[in-house]
């Protein structure tokens, strides 16, 4: 079996290299690490690791993407994956569409773009602790 896996997913490549550079520097080689730019793309990533038997642990996903916005895609998951850590990283998302992800998907946190990086890792660490 692989090492567990955090998946980040952002329309905007710039975020996905500032998530890469913070969670690799806090996390070095603990983890496989991907990155998707869409939900349509992060859900073909989740089913490629489901075959492989590989866990993803934790999920940070944008709110505002092309296609499936933040909160439709974390229920998606949820409803297939209900033990993935969800985290809506945004700077638009609505409180309805924030309070969906917590009704139906079961958002484990949400942080504003932009974030701090005490804030990121300290979510991540917490969600990777109640696992």
């Amino acid at each position: 079996m692989s090492k567990p896996v955090i998946l980040c997913v952002d329309d905007e490549s710039m975020v996905l290299e500032s998530l890469e550079i913070e969670l690799k520097r806090t996390f070095g080689k603990q983890y496989l690490y991907e990155f998707a730019e869409s939900a349509e793309e992060a859900l073909e990533i989740i089913d490629d690791f489901e075959n492989d038997d590989s866990s993803i642990l934790v999920l940070i996903s944008d709110w505002l993407m092309p296609g499936l916005k933040g909160d439709e895609f974390l229920i998606r998951v949820h409803e297939k994956f209900p033990k993935i850590i969800k985290v809506m990283l945004t700077g638009q998302a609505d409180n309805a569409a924030i309070q969906r992800a917590i009704d139906h998907a079961g958002l484990y946190r949400c942080l504003y773009k932009p974030w701090r990086r005490e804030d990121l890792i300290d979510v991540v660490n917490a969600g990777l602790m109640a696992k």
